[in-house]
C-alpha cells in the first residue's frame, strides 16, 4: 500500500504538513441505494479503513440513511452509524445519529452534515458540523473526474474528549468510473489533516480510497 501511495498526486496537501506525524491507509466504502417510495430511498452503508501505523484494520462503520428530496436539486436526510475501532486504535466505540441537506447545481454538490455522537465514556451528547463541497467533471461515457473538500467542526466540547474548534480537512481527488448500468465506483487520493489538541502533534493521513455505490 505504502508504494502505490507514493506515486497518487499530493496538490491537496497543506504545506505546512510535511513536518507532522504521518500515515498511510486505505479507505474502502460501500453503499447500496434502495428506493423506498416516489422520492424517498435509503442507504445502506458500510466502510472499512486499514492504516500502517495502527497494524491494518483500525475502523469500521455501519449503518443507513433515510433521504427525501425535497426539490429536484435539494434532498434532505436523517440516519445511524456504529463505529468501530481495531488493532492499533484505542478509541472506544460510539454510535452516531446524523442529518444532511444535499444540493447539487450542475456539476456543483454540496452537502452539510450533522452528527450526534454518543460515546460511552460520557452522558454529553458531542455535536459535529461537517459542510463538503465536491466538482465533477465528465470525461465522456460515464467517466468523471471530480475533487472535494470537507471541513470537520466541533460545536462543542465534551467529558469523554471531544474539542470545541476546528477540528480537521479532508480533501479528495479522483475518478468517477461506471462498472455497470447500476454500480458505479469512486477512486482516489484522500488526503485528511487533524489538528493536534492539548499538546499532541498535528496528523497527517494519505490514502488510497475506494467507493463503491450501487442503485437499486
Amino acid at each position: 500500500m505504502r508504494s502505490i501511495l507514493l506515486v497518487l498526486p499530493v496538490t491537496l496537501v497543506p504545506a505546512s504538513a510535511f513536518a507532522q506525524q504521518v500515515d498511510e491507509q486505505l479507505w474502502l466504502q460501500t453503499n447500496v441505494h434502495v428506493p423506498i417510495a416516489n422520492k424517498t430511498r435509503l442507504t445502506i452503508e458500510g466502510i472499512a479503513r486499514w492504516s500502517d501505523r495502527n497494524d491494518g484494520l483500525f475502523h469500521t462503520e455501519i449503518g443507513g440513511i433515510l433521504s427525501y428530496k425535497i426539490a429536484d436539486n435539494v434532498e434532505i436526510g436523517f440516519g445511524y452509524r456504529h463505529v468501530a475501532g481495531h488493532n492499533g486504535n484505542t478509541a472506544d466505540d460510539e454510535d452516531r445519529l446524523r442529518q444532511h441537506v444535499v444540493a447539487t447545481f450542475g456539476r456543483i454538490s454540496t452537502r452539510l452534515r450533522v452528527d450526534e455522537r454518543f460515546h460511552p465514556d460520557g452522558d454529553e451528547i458531542g455535536f459535529r458540523v461537517r459542510p463538503l463541497v465536491r466538482y465533477n467533471h465528465p470525461i465522456g461515457k460515464g467517466f468523471a473526474l471530480f475533487a472535494s473538500h470537507e471541513s470537520f467542526i466541533m460545536a462543542n466540547s465534551t467529558d469523554w474528549g471531544q474539542r470545541s474548534g476546528y477540528d480537521r480537512m479532508r480533501n479528495i481527488a479522483g475518478v468517477v468510473i461506471p462498472v455497470s448500468k447500476k454500480l458505479s465506483a469512486d477512486v482516489g487520493y484522500l488526503n485528511q489533516y487533524r489538528f493536534g489538541k492539548a499538546g499532541a502533534r498535528d496528523q497527517m493521513d494519505h490514502a488510497m480510497t475506494v467507493q463503491l455505490s450501487l442503485s437499486l
